[in-house]
């Protein structure tokens, strides 16, 4: 297996991020995905808002401006508005993925301790990509869970489900998941 560079490697992990968000959210009704657990909890909606606009400010013009940009309401990433589609949402979080990876993908390991600012902070390369890192994992985990709650019984597990790691670990190659009828 040829050797992976730190750029690559934070590629793959952040599209298995979003392949993990976009089958969660794709498994919940319109209504769920608007739906709030409890009073003080995060929607998926509002979680696909805060990252979609975080996920713009943070990788446009990354190497060259602030990622922390002038014109982001962070806090309205918190409130739903009545323009506010699941369309919508999900096209700006489609775009700031996209804006993510463009931004990623011309990099080489030799960018990694050029410095770059958030909110005047500077950074390395590699602080702020490891800082997005674990932001987005962090919300990636609370869109799965939040979706699982409501998907219940119908959830499709998107990774090894209960009860079948032995099978997994046996030839993880060739394992499939079962699909639910």
């Amino acid at each position: 297996m040829p050797k992976e560079s730190y750029i690559q490697t934070s590629i793959r992990e952040f599209k298995r991020m979003k392949r993990l968000a976009d089958g969660a959210f794709a498994q919940v009704t319109p209504e769920q995905f608007f739906a709030m657990p409890s009073e003080h909890d995060n929607s998926i909606a509002v979680i696909v808002k805060h990252v979609g606009g975080n996920l713009l400010s943070r990788w446009t013009d990354f190497l060259t401006t602030d990622g922390e940009k002038s014109g982001r309401n962070r806090d309205s990433e918190f409130e739903i508005a009545l323009a506010d589609t699941q369309q919508i949402l999900i096209e700006q979080w489609e775009s700031g993925w996209a804006v993510l990876f463009s931004a990623l993908e011309p990099l080489a390991d030799g960018d990694l301790e050029r410095t770059v600012t958030i909110r005047g902070e500077p950074l390395s390369v590699l602080l702020a990509i490891n800082r997005q890192l674990t932001h987005y994992s962090y919300h990636v985990g609370q869109i799965v869970y939040v979706a699982k709650h409501y998907a219940a019984s119908s959830w499709r597990s998107m990774s090894i489900p209960r009860g079948k790691s032995a099978q997994y670990n046996a030839n993880p190659a060739k394992y499939v998941e079962p699909t639910r009828n």
